[in-house]
């Protein structure tokens, strides 16, 4: 395995997390839409309120954390590719950029729109530039706009 020795996710001290970046909320990989804080109180810390939207499954999920406390932040990588093949299981034949294939990841399109965007459109191409986001031992399959 390639990533014998890689790390899935990365400490990150709240007061650092920002919008647009990721960190792990109830065990979520998320992408972060909103970040607050409030001032130090005569109780303890600065506290981060963090929003986030789930990066795989789309649901919204939330956190509070004093600023100076260590979070989780998911290491997200993103490869593009182009469907060349869907199989009868919903397999899809990937190509990265040097003509090297995969196999190993399916369009769940009863569950996913996305997923039923990017088939429909490789069924009218025959072909759909996509990229796959990885992150917490997981990839996913995305249209490459939006």
């Amino acid at each position: 395995m390639a990533d014998a020795g890689a790390s899935a996710v990365i400490p990150i001290r709240a007061g650092e997390v920002k919008k647009g970046g990721h960190v792990m909320i109830k065990e979520h990989p998320c992408k972060v839409i909103e970040v607050t804080t409030s001032k130090t109180g005569k109780h303890g810390h600065a506290k981060a309120n963090i929003t986030g939207i789930d990066i795989f499954e789309g649901s919204k999920h939330m956190d509070i954390s004093p600023t100076s406390h260590n979070m989780e932040a998911p290491v997200v990588t993103t490869t593009n590719y182009t469907i060349i093949d869907v199989g009868p299981e919903m397999f899809a034949t990937l190509m990265d950029a040097e003509g090297e294939t995969r196999e190993d990841l399916n369009l769940d399109i009863e569950k996913y729109e996305h997923q039923k965007k990017v088939h429909e459109e490789f069924l009218e191409k025959g072909e759909c530039e996509v990229r796959v986001i990885k992150a917490c031992g997981r990839e996913m399959i995305f249209p490459l706009a939006g």
